[in-house]
């Protein structure tokens, strides 16, 4: 006897974290909303290429994203901070100014993809000055400084604090 079982490919695909995005004229911010996240990895590469992967929940789920950007970035001049809940990376553009959206791709995001309504500022609105985002004090490591020294430059938070995240696997394809 022959059956044939249909798989959803989302299910092949592996699961994505949800993403949410705002802009400044200089910069664009990105945060991965996945909280306690094990073996978090975060590449960025001037050509604007951002990928993650990690691992959360109780069963240990595989989660990974690969984001191709508007535009270029300055990897060097970008940064992150991984947090208990999500991690914020403040990504510099190249060159100054308003991206159309966040992707290259032309039609309709992804449904991870989400526009972060609490730090948007509309481009008529951004002087340079007053967007800036309320960050909380957070303290972000450039990507090119995510090794295992970078530890304690996470807001003074230990490795419990964090999740048990190996920071050693954090690295910037340049």
């Amino acid at each position: 006897m022959y059956f044939e079982i249909w798989v959803p490919d989302v299910l092949l695909l592996g699961r994505h974290p949800e993403v949410k995005w705002a802009q400044r004229l200089d910069k664009v911010y990105i945060t991965v909303q996945l909280a306690d996240s094990k073996n978090a990895k975060v590449d960025l590469t001037p050509d604007g290429i951002f990928t993650f992967s990690g691992s959360a929940g109780a069963e240990d789920h595989q989660y990974e994203l690969k984001l191709e950007l508007f535009d270029k970035v300055n990897v060097e001049e970008s940064k992150i901070n991984v947090g208990v809940r999500s991690i914020f990376c403040v990504v510099q553009k190249a060159e100054d100014g308003w991206w159309k959206r966040l992707l290259r791709g032309e039609g309709k995001p992804p449904h991870y993809v989400k526009v972060d309504w609490d730090k948007w500022v509309d481009e008529d609105e951004d002087d340079g000055n007053n967007g800036e985002v309320d960050l909380g004090g957070m303290d972000f490591s450039k990507f090119g400084g995510m090794g295992a020294d970078a530890m304690g430059a996470m807001g003074g938070m230990g490795a419990g604090a964090m999740g048990g995240m190996d920071f050693s696997v954090c690295n910037v394809l340049s």
